[in-house]
């Protein structure tokens, strides 16, 4: 449970508080208001964002017996829940949450930031994380990996 909550604080917290309030602190952030529909697009952004990543770090707890860190990966494959339709539901999540902060601040660095954030994992997983899964779950994941997309969600399970 210690790994767990030192890779929660580690990762999701900072990408999702840390660095969007570094942002704007020193892009010398000003709120402006855009309008009551852009606030609540981000509050139901933000929520389902949080929701969504709770629930993925709950089962890479449960069911992979890991976290969602590298130094404490899965030890077993996790294709429950949100995982039946994406590869990357966590990450979906945290993407989620920075989109809702972006529209409820109507802050464009936040936005940046989102754009750098899916690179940046975008690149991680074809480089690393997808070749470690195939060494560590073998045929199993090969399989998942062309039954589930990498981001977009088929919404036919199979």
């Amino acid at each position: 449970m210690k790994e767990w909550i030192k890779s929660v604080i580690l990762l999701p917290f900072n990408v999702t508080i840390v660095i969007p309030c570094l942002i704007l602190y020193f892009t010398h952030f000003k709120y402006e208001f855009s309008g009551w529909l852009h606030v609540m697009m981000g509050i139901v952004l933000l929520l389902s964002g949080l929701y969504l990543a709770i629930w993925t770090m709950i089962l890479f707890y449960k069911i992979g017996k890991g976290t969602l860190a590298p130094w404490a990966a899965t030890k077993h494959l996790i294709v429950e829940g949100p995982y039946k339709l994406t590869r990357n539901p966590m990450i979906t999540g945290v993407l989620s949450i920075l989109l809702g902060e972006a529209f409820i601040l109507n802050a464009n660095g936040i936005f940046c930031w989102i754009i750098l954030f899916f690179i940046i994992n975008s690149i991680y997983f074809k480089l690393y994380e997808e070749k470690d899964l195939e060494r560590k779950f073998g045929e199993e994941y090969i399989e998942y990996k062309k039954n589930v997309p990498m981001w977009f969600p088929r919404f036919r399970v199979k």
